[in-house]
């Protein structure tokens, strides 16, 4: 069969979908290669095209393919269920990332799915359940590549944690938590073994104003155990929820002074007029020459 794949979020991160599904359809012989409307519509129609986005305010891919079968999946096409799910044999097939050439030194990928949190602002809890699982091995999309970026929305909560730690570890790869996780579930041993992994970068959440008692010590504890400053850990900090701008300012500025770098994440951002403070304050936070020279925001402003 002839394959085609639709990247609709854009190439700036790799999808790990359609990297898994290329894999699997050249295994079974088929070929498989990027759809573009312009070269291939008016060409004999692809057998099946598939279409895949994560963000649901991402915009729809502008063209009908030239394909007999269309598949789009995805939490941007399917939210909040998140679609049609893939066979275990595509799910923990090695991806193929050839489809993603200047991302080649870096593997992608789960270690563990679902949040038993449930924040009204996240689908996590409603897409994959609200335990925490373990679903693969580092192995099985790790292959030896100089950094290894993690998509796990909530690692630390689950039961498993040392064992994946430890492959973490083995690994001697430039470890990335991408993902928000919540410092609550922080314990010293947890923060022990992360010390042991070579990591590039660790993301926490600080999304909820009230958890402030907890945060702070938790944030102080694992940068004292730690010793990293701003250069590997940052904070994500959920605003446009159900916060002030002074409770934004103030969790901005108490995580600097604890040594991390705060990055605002504005929910439904693309609701927003173009010149919302909020986005202002993403822009003098996550500048971080900007963030950097000027401390307080009302300069900024």
């Amino acid at each position: 069969m002839k394959i085609g794949l639709v990247d609709v979020d854009g190439h700036n991160f790799p999808s790990l979908t359609l990297m898994k599904l290329s894999a699997w359809h050249k295994r079974q012989g088929d070929t498989v290669e990027w759809y573009d409307h312009l070269a291939n519509w008016k060409l004999k129609p692809f057998d099946i095209v598939y279409m895949s986005k994560v963000f649901t305010f991402t915009p729809d891919y502008q063209y009908e393919p030239n394909a007999q079968q269309i598949i789009k999946s995805g939490t941007g096409y399917c939210y909040p269920d998140g679609g049609i799910p893939l066979m275990n044999e595509i799910e923990y097939i090695y991806p193929d990332y050839t489809l993603y050439p200047k991302y080649k030194s870096t593997a992608y990928g789960f270690l563990t799915r679902g949040c038993p949190c449930n924040c009204d602002f996240c689908c996590v809890t409603k897409k994959e359940g609200c335990r925490t699982i373990k679903v693969a091995n580092l192995s099985n999309f790790w292959n030896g590549q100089i950094k290894v970026k993690l998509l796990d929305p909530n690692i630390t909560a689950c039961i498993n944690w040392y064992e994946l730690f430890e492959q973490l570890i083995d690994s001697k790869a430039k470890i990335d938590f991408t993902q928000g996780m919540r410092i609550h579930m922080m314990t010293e041993e947890k923060a022990e073994m992360i010390k042991q992994m070579k990591i590039e970068r660790i993301h926490f959440a600080w999304d909820r104003y009230e958890d402030m008692n907890i945060v702070i010590p938790r944030l102080r504890d694992f940068a004292q155990i730690t010793k990293w400053d701003f250069r590997k850990m940052i904070v994500y900090v959920l605003v446009n929820f159900d916060t002030t701008l002074d409770q934004d300012l103030e969790r901005i500025y108490a995580i600097r002074d604890l040594g991390y770098w705060p990055s605002v994440m504005v929910y439904e951002k693309e609701k927003l007029p173009q010149k919302h403070i909020l986005k202002r304050l993403q822009r003098w936070v996550n500048h971080r020459a900007i963030f950097m020279k000027v401390k307080n925001f009302n300069d900024y402003v």
